[in-house]
């Protein structure tokens, strides 16, 4: 699965809505919806706020398939 799949479905399963979650991890609302909408490509940096903010490893929102 991409990575704005399980980041989205992972905000969902947890009940965090953007603003919440944008909050927590200090990445805007805008920036978050736009990773979720596959227009903007999320820097690492980023993905491990937003990690931190749901409360999950980071490898949860990377599935590699080897």
């Amino acid at each position: 699965m991409k990575v704005e799949i399980l980041l989205k479905e992972i905000r969902q399963e947890r009940n965090i809505n953007l603003k919440k979650l944008s909050k927590k991890s200090g990445v805007s609302t805008t920036h978050i919806n736009d990773i979720e909408n596959n227009i903007k490509s999320p820097s690492l940096y980023v993905m491990i706020r937003l990690a931190k903010a749901l409360e999950v490893d980071i490898t949860k929102l990377y599935k590699v398939k080897w």
